[in-house]
């Protein structure tokens, strides 16, 4: 339970009851990301405008298996292994009837707003019409990892790029590597910009040799530029300013502050520019493609540890055992 900047700790709670149309999981894995650690610290925008509050229960990468159903819910959902979508609309709307609820006007994410509470805990309440089965190809360490890889997936698709064409991603963390790696199972040559130099050299383990930091960069044509940082306003511009002209550029990763570029850029340069937020449509795309084995995401795992030493991750602490990718998992059977 995170009950202000920089206080977290375990906490027993009542256990969650399974509403209509709602299952409960018993959580197996949890991944802890970006957005939580925003929370943990107070910087995240949401509680600046009220959407997010304390007490808040984060985690929103997750996977289970269904341990209680709700009243009209097909109970053949019960002892199925199951991974689930963040973004929870009001399934009312016209945006959710079309299939847009990731931008419902009352959109409630699991583990970060509107108080609905999220996977670092033992047990979670999710609609049933958020979840998604899990084949037995895809283990515990991948479930957990099919919510960031739905946003890298869809950052691929918004890239429309056609096999051989190059791409050029912005950032070496969690999506910028998710994203790289379904970028190459596209048959998109990839490369990486990074200034991390554990990121960097992952992503060459990864089979990246095209893994650069900005003075290394090559004067190649990129056909499209994910921006997938976290924390750098100054990277739209730059993928601006590289993407070759009639390209697009996509952006994935969230500063603290307003990034800035200059539309005449983007007109004179006839680029395309899109934005993503969440994975929700990107969801059945990345287990299908852990499934198939065209993406191997485990690498990205440092380390996975229990309940107990969620907070110190919160802190930023990484355990001195963790290897060297960007993810921490709490499996919170430990």
């Amino acid at each position: 339970m995170l009950t202000g900047p920089g206080e977290a700790a375990v906490e027993e709670v009542e256990p969650p009851v399974a509403g209509p149309g709602e299952v409960v999981v018993a959580v197996e894995r949890a991944g802890v990301c970006g957005t939580d650690l925003e929370l943990f610290t107070g910087h995240m925008s949401y509680l600046g405008t009220g959407r997010a509050w304390y007490p808040l229960r984060p985690g929103h990468e997750w996977c289970g298996r269904v341990a209680a159903v709700g009243a009209a819910v097909d109970p053949s959902w019960l002892g199925r292994r199951v991974t689930g979508d963040t973004m929870l609309g009001c399934g009312r709307c016209e945006r959710c009837r079309e299939g847009r609820h990731h931008v419902c006007a009352e959109l409630a994410e699991l583990g970060i707003s509107r108080g609905r509470a999220g996977a670092l805990a033992e047990r979670v309440a999710v609609p049933v019409a958020a979840l998604y089965a899990l084949p037995d190809a895809v283990d515990e360490t991948l479930g957990a990892l099919v919510e960031p890889g739905g946003n890298a997936l869809r950052a691929v698709r918004a890239a429309a790029l056609r096999p051989g064409e190059r791409l050029l991603v912005l950032g070496t963390g969690t999506i910028g590597l998710l994203v790289a790696l379904f970028a190459r199972a596209h048959g998109v040559e990839t490369h990486l910009l990074g200034r991390d130099r554990d990121g960097l050299r992952l992503a060459r383990e990864l089979g990246f040799a095209g893994a650069w930091t900005r003075p290394s960069l090559p004067d190649l044509a990129w056909h499209a530029v994910v921006d997938a940082a976290a924390n750098a306003p100054e990277l739209p511009a730059l993928a601006l300013e590289l993407v070759e002209p009639a390209g697009r550029v996509v952006c994935v990763g969230l500063a603290g502050t307003p990034s800035t570029i200059d539309t005449r850029d983007l007109v004179l340069k006839d680029v395309t520019a899109v934005g993503i937020l969440g994975g929700s449509v990107g969801l059945a795309g990345a287990v299908a493609a852990y499934a198939d084995g065209s993406v191997d995401a485990r690498p990205l795992v440092a380390a996975t540890v229990g309940l107990a030493e969620t907070a110190d991750v919160l802190a930023g602490h990484r355990p001195p055992w963790a290897g060297p990718g960007p993810k921490i998992h709490i499996d919170p059977r430990r």
